[in-house]
């Protein structure tokens, strides 16, 4: 009953902090944690004013979020824009704050989770997005954790591994476009290569590097995004990349592979070729072959496949396509399909010449991006594919 009542609530609850002056997305996060605390309190102490108490819990919440945000941003205001080369001039305590969220009393995903919105700055949805899962499934997760270091003392930094989880999520959540974290995960990831003995600190850096060098080569002038095919391969930092590069070497030759090695492994090989026709496809499939073994991720499966298209043509690629398929049918009992599938299902069909097929897939791509810019993007290439069919 309560949760009819919490669900009939929530419009007009959203409404009132909109004219208290909270935005849409900052209040739906905040009426979100303050259905979770009712769900948790009311069974217990059920308040007089339902309504009221939403309102004033849910206010509070937007309050504190509000001030973590103005907190985080001074960090940021703080770091240039662009990261320096060589060792961070400074230590502060933010990545201090990175280990304590990633507390020991917490599971890994938990932990990452929580560091995220509470130290990152991303949003539930935001967080949910990279982790592939429904958003009330991710509050639900953050919720707990924050039940659980409720009453414990955050004096026993977590482990390295988690940390360096949530600032490959922060990086990429910024050079994604719709936060600008980049940088500061970048400076963080600096500190913390520097301050710790481990292989993948270093792999994280070289990968962050290697892909934020070509950062001013994704977007056109109109804010459209451009991709890696067509970017001009001028405008990438060669220092950067160089610097990636160097970072990279030196941490594959310790013989101590891992995810972010493998990736950056990826990003110097597409950063060495001059031009897209002279990218060594082959060596990179190799590489995903490691990462998949090494992670099993779907989203690794799937890029796969785009190499596998580029190496050995695109009936290769949506052969290996079907092949991830058929396996997540096989262990899901119903073949969830994994962001970008659709893209990368139209971008294979339209280079072995299936057009209609590909417009078809591009449209519901389109449907299912994450951001703005990518579904403008994929809308522009299903139109385009269109007016071809039809001259």
């Amino acid at each position: 009953m309560d949760e009819a009542l919490l669900r009939s609530l929530t419009p007009s609850v959203l409404a009132i902090l909109g004219r208290r002056g909270a935005d849409f997305a900052a209040a739906e996060d905040a009426v979100q944690e303050a259905l979770l605390e009712a769900l948790r309190v009311w069974p217990d102490r059920r308040p007089r004013d339902p309504k009221g108490w939403l309102v004033t819990v849910a206010w509070r919440k937007f309050l504190d979020a509000a001030r973590a945000e103005t907190a985080r941003r001074r960090r940021e205001e703080r770091v240039e824009e662009e990261p320096a080369p060589g060792p961070a001039p400074a230590v502060d305590d933010t990545l201090q704050l990175y280990f304590l969220c990633a507390h020991p009393s917490l599971t890994p995903s938990s932990a990452v989770a929580l560091t995220l919105r509470a130290v990152g700055g991303l949003t539930t949805r935001q967080i949910a997005r990279a982790y592939l899962v429904p958003e009330a499934t991710m509050a639900q997760r953050i919720s707990r954790a924050k039940r659980t270091v409720a009453g414990v003392r955050l004096d026993r930094p977590g482990d390295v591994a988690t940390v360096l989880r949530v600032l490959y999520l922060v990086f990429n959540e910024g050079y994604s476009g719709d936060v600008d974290l980049a940088a500061e995960a970048i400076r963080l990831t600096r500190q913390l290569a520097a301050a710790v003995d481990h292989p993948e600190a270093a792999g994280l850096l070289a990968l962050m590097l290697l892909h934020h060098a070509r950062r001013a080569a994704r977007t056109a002038p109109d804010g459209s995004l451009v991709p890696l095919a067509e970017q001009d391969r001028g405008r990438w930092d060669t220092g950067l990349i160089a610097e990636g590069i160097g970072i990279l070497q030196a941490a594959l030759a310790r013989d101590r592979l891992g995810e972010f090695q493998a990736q950056a492994a990826i990003a110097a090989l597409h950063a060495d070729a001059p031009t897209v026709e002279e990218t060594d496809w082959v060596q990179i499939v190799e590489w995903y072959d490691e990462l998949v073994r090494l992670t099993d991720s779907p989203v690794a499966k799937l890029n796969r496949a785009v190499a596998v298209g580029e190496a050995d043509g695109p009936r290769a690629g949506l052969a290996a396509l079907a092949a991830l398929e058929d396996s997540s049918r096989s262990a899901s009992g119903r073949g969830r399909p994994v962001p970008r599938h659709a893209a990368v299902a139209a971008y294979l069909h339209e280079r072995d010449g299936d057009l209609a097929t590909a417009a078809r897939l591009y449209a519901e791509a389109a449907d299912k991006a994450p951001n703005l810019a990518e579904r403008d993007h994929l809308t522009r290439r299903a139109a385009r594919l269109n007016a071809r069919r039809h001259r």
